[in-house]
């Protein structure tokens, strides 16, 4: 396999079947830009791959020679629980196509690591009654970072995995962590990723950082593919381009290849035009 794809047929088709095995990619966007439903459209579309390939074939077509489909798809999210997660793709994505493609995504919910030690009501995040036993077990409590460690270690390897969100963890309540943890933690997965073989994306929102935060972070992935809104006259267009990435920069660079227009529809996230250095 030299080849993840990422389950955007075609910005696949365009890089050579998809993401070099082994990168953490950062999907920086501004708010609505296309950087969440790309994370959606990944994880649905290569979880169809898994369970129905008559919608996988009309909704991606061919996988790349070079490329193939991981075995496993972890979707990790430090605030909201899987059913809450498939009902907000279904928002995005066809209704039936989310069904199907969902089936084979594997979500994993770190509530309970991440508002443990803030004031919000514990009923909120595990829809329990907090109990004296409980209170009790306190001395036990995992941090988010241990919590995503443990799973990465156990699921990671030859699978995509979609970190959402970056910003969320940045802002953990009580977990006393600053922007260098941040980067540590991303240097840590890419050098983590070389051993693992798969694909990490990582979703961040881009208007939260500062131009410096955002340029650590870039430091530290392999790869960052950036999401904005651009303004002509009275509309606005969706655009996407690779700012970083080993591997598949200097295949668009010898394209000419500067930015894709994108769009999003019942398929999820998609490339709608590209535009090439005149």
């Amino acid at each position: 396999m030299e080849r993840v794809p990422f389950g955007v047929s075609r910005l696949d088709d365009i890089i050579g079947g998809g993401a070099p095995p082994g990168s953490v990619v950062l999907l920086a966007g501004e708010a609505g830009a296309g950087a969440r439903e790309f994370c959606y459209t990944a994880a649905t579309i290569n979880g169809l791959a898994h369970t129905d390939d008559d919608q996988f074939e009309l909704h991606y077509g061919d996988v790349s020679e070079r490329a193939a489909v991981p075995e496993e798809i972890h979707y990790v999210s430090f605030t909201a629980s899987g059913n809450e997660l498939k009902q907000e793709i279904e928002f995005t994505m066809s209704e039936d196509l989310v069904r199907a493609g969902v089936r084979a995504v594997e979500f994993a919910d770190f509530s309970q690591e991440y508002f443990q030690l803030s004031a919000i009501p514990r009923e909120w995040y595990t829809r329990k009654t907090q109990t004296i036993t409980d209170l009790g077990q306190g001395s036990d409590r995992r941090g988010v970072l241990e919590a995503l460690g443990e799973y990465l270690n156990q699921n990671a390897p030859g699978n995509l995995v979609l970190i959402d969100s970056l910003t969320d963890l940045a802002r953990a309540p009580n977990e006393h962590l600053d922007w260098s943890d941040i980067t540590l933690l991303v240097k840590g997965l890419q050098k983590a990723s070389r051993a693992w073989d798969g694909l990490i994306l990582v979703l961040v929102n881009q208007e939260a950082l500062t131009t410096e935060e955002m340029g650590s972070l870039m430091g530290a992935a392999d790869g960052t593919i950036a999401f904005e809104w651009e303004t002509g006259g009275s509309e606005r267009d969706r655009v996407m381009f690779v700012r970083e990435f080993r591997g598949v920069l200097s295949r668009l660079e010898q394209e000419d290849i500067i930015r894709f227009e994108t769009e999003i529809h019942d398929g999820g996230f998609d490339i709608s035009n590209v535009r090439k250095i005149r």
